[in-house]
């Protein structure tokens, strides 16, 4: 079997799922170049825990972890099963490598999953296994947690980090739009791009002192760690293939990004 990518995607705002807008389009487009992968493994920026935790639900409860929205939005299911076998061995690889995981068979899918895979996978009939990041450990630990988690992309299990490559909601207030971007913006992502190009790891997991803008494009860390899930679960020889899903509201970047092991 050939080994699936691993991919970064930036899930943007939870009415994604109802505009989809550009991101939509990007994703529909790159689901049809992969073959259709027996699970998914989703680490998303909106489950935030000490400690790595594993969703090992036999059906996961969609999560609506937001308020002022439209109720078409809260009227939203992502029915997919869950893979409670899986869940235990990502848990049990995640252990092996010394990240001290723990399962847990109740957690449900929080728009930081079902958001993007409602776009990428509308059937929902793909198994799916919620897995949370560290914000307290930082980018090298996350890196890690991908790492433990590579040979599953053998296995035919595709590994997604969920989170944005811009993110800073205080700049709802601050006027940008389509028209007026933030700029901050276009150099941060075109640093991550560079980086991601030509392999710098020991950069890109020293983003916040050498990536310009790095604290206004991430005041937290949290939708930046994905991407180390990601990164890590290519491999150490990953070519990284960005996918331009454009720039919503003038400030958060919707970057994909495809990671093929060499």
């Amino acid at each position: 079997m050939t080994a699936l990518p691993s991919l970064y995607i930036s899930h943007g705002s939870p009415m994604t799922a109802l505009q989809p807008g550009l991101t939509g389009a990007r994703l529909t487009e790159l689901a049809a170049t992969l073959p259709r992968p027996k699970a998914i493994v989703i680490a998303s920026a909106h489950w935030l825990a000490h400690q790595p935790q594993v969703g090992g639900a036999a059906h996961p409860e969609t999560i609506h972890d937001f308020y002022g929205f439209p109720q078409a939005l809260f009227d939203m299911r992502y029915p997919a099963p869950g893979a409670p076998a899986l869940a235990a061995k990502v848990t049990a690889l995640l252990d092996a490598a010394g990240l001290v995981p723990t399962l847990d068979v109740t957690h449900g899918i929080d728009h930081g999953v079902w958001v993007p895979l409602h776009l990428l996978y509308p059937n929902a009939d793909i198994p799916v296994v919620p897995l949370s990041i560290q914000p307290e450990l930082g980018p090298a630990h996350q890196y890690a947690v991908g790492r433990a988690l590579a040979t599953l992309r053998e296995e035919g299990v595709l590994v997604i980090g969920s989170g944005s490559i811009t993110h800073n909601l205080h700049d709802f207030r601050a006027g940008y739009s389509a028209e007026r971007e933030a700029p901050y913006v276009r150099p941060f992502i075109q640093w991550i791009e560079q980086k991601l190009a030509v392999g710098d790891v020991d950069a890109l997991l020293d983003y916040r002192r050498q990536a310009p803008f790095a604290e206004r494009a991430h005041p937290t860390d949290e939708h930046l760690l994905p991407l180390y899930v990601a990164l890590g679960a290519a491999g150490e020889t990953a070519n990284a293939q960005r996918i331009d899903a454009g720039i919503d509201l003038g400030f958060l970047a919707m970057d994909i990004y495809r990671f093929d092991g060499a």
